[in-house]
């Protein structure tokens, strides 16, 4: 059943960041950013914890984690060290995927041929 919750919520995660770039002609930049708004939003009031809770991969894998994240990085670093705790949550929680994404960009740079 976790299979199945998993394609479900990542498939609707997927099918609103369609909707929004064929009918809202938004960018997929725009999306982007506002799914990590959305992330950010939802963990604020609760509700990623257990969207990840009912979907697990299906909620973790999406772009709005990336908001989840950042918010709970921030928040809980922030209750223990202040304003500075909220820096350092941010970078502690998302330097893996942060580092990944400019290694792995990096390297696919280098074998392929880049446009403009």
């Amino acid at each position: 059943m976790i299979f199945v919750n998993a394609f479900l919520v990542g498939g609707a995660i997927c099918v609103l960041g369609q909707i929004l770039i064929d009918v809202f002609k938004l960018t997929p930049a725009h999306v982007v950013a506002s799914f990590v708004v959305l992330g950010a939003v939802l963990d604020s009031f609760g509700i990623y914890d257990q969207l990840i809770q009912l979907a697990g991969a299906g909620a973790t894998i999406p772009i709005t984690s990336f908001g989840h994240a950042l918010l709970h990085g921030a928040m809980s670093e922030g209750h223990e060290h202040g304003y500075l705790g909220i820096a350092i949550g941010i970078f502690k929680l998302t330097s893996a995927g942060i580092t990944s994404a400019i290694l792995f960009g990096f390297l696919t740079a280098l074998i392929f041929k880049p446009k403009g």
